[in-house]
């Protein structure tokens, strides 16, 4: 017997978090690079911050990660995920007393890929708070997905919990999905969910253009405001424009 996944222990459409999955990439994945996830613990009263660029080429390109916050710490994660054809980072956080999540995606690219974070958030203790924001842009048959419960317990009084999802899709064979989920036990907490998909605003097109900006430096220009959102709250300026520039390199090629 090999090390292989059998089908029966692949994902189905049945499960929640693998819905909008391109599941046939899976079919060759070992079973311990399936199930391989890494661990992020940050002590108390400490912070963290890590950035990922998911860009992998072919086959399926899973990133999973495990973080635990302590009390009175905060943990960041931002990424660029513009992997194909199936290119996913799934992030389960617990978050204790006074902690905080920060987390901030953009799914870009064309083809036929599907490109997606899924994120599960469990606020366990009082006072604690996360904030998430992810941004999709998609042209060509490419898919950006957005999957996310967060969890408040009757014990996690003062949670403050926020997701912000908007995509943009550039041609009429893209697609975006988002999918939050609230399951709340606590009654004095403020969470709060939007998403929207759409076109680029041909106003801001117009005026740009009626300018002298050429149309595809206007769309660019738009495109990277649109994604800048996600990354606001990284202080290291920096990085952050590394990641915008991973983002519009993507984009480039379309242009």
């Amino acid at each position: 017997m090999t090390d292989d996944i059998v089908m029966d222990h692949l994902p189905t459409r049945r499960d929640e978090e693998w819905r909008y999955g391109a599941l046939d990439t899976l079919k060759g994945m070992s079973k311990d690079t399936f199930e391989n996830w890494r661990d992020i613990d940050v002590p108390v009263g400490e912070s963290m911050c890590e950035t990922f660029v998911l860009d992998a080429a072919d086959g399926a390109d899973l990133t999973r990660l495990r973080v635990n916050i302590g009390e009175g710490a905060t943990a960041a994660i931002f990424a660029v995920n513009t992997g194909a054809p199936y290119s996913r980072m799934e992030v389960v956080v617990r978050c204790a007393k006074g902690a905080h999540f920060e987390f901030g995606g953009v799914t870009i690219g064309g083809g036929d890929a599907t490109r997606e974070f899924v994120t599960r958030i469990a606020h366990d203790e009082p006072d604690a708070t996360s904030n998430q924001v992810v941004r999709a842009v998609h042209w060509g048959k490419a898919v950006g997905n957005f999957l996310d419960r967060i969890d408040v317990v009757k014990e996690a009084q003062k949670t403050d919990a926020a997701q912000d999802f908007k995509a943009i899709l550039l041609e009429k064979g893209a697609s975006a999905n988002a999918k939050p989920q609230l399951e709340i036990y606590a009654d004095d907490v403020k969470c709060a969910h939007g998403a929207a998909i759409g076109a680029l605003d041909q106003t801001a097109a117009f005026y740009m253009a009626a300018r002298g900006l050429p149309p595809e430096l206007a769309r660019k220009l738009q495109i990277r405001a649109f994604v800048a959102d996600a990354f606001l709250a990284l202080e290291d300026e920096a990085r952050q424009e590394e990641l915008l520039e991973k983002a519009l390199a993507v984009l480039d090629r379309k242009l």
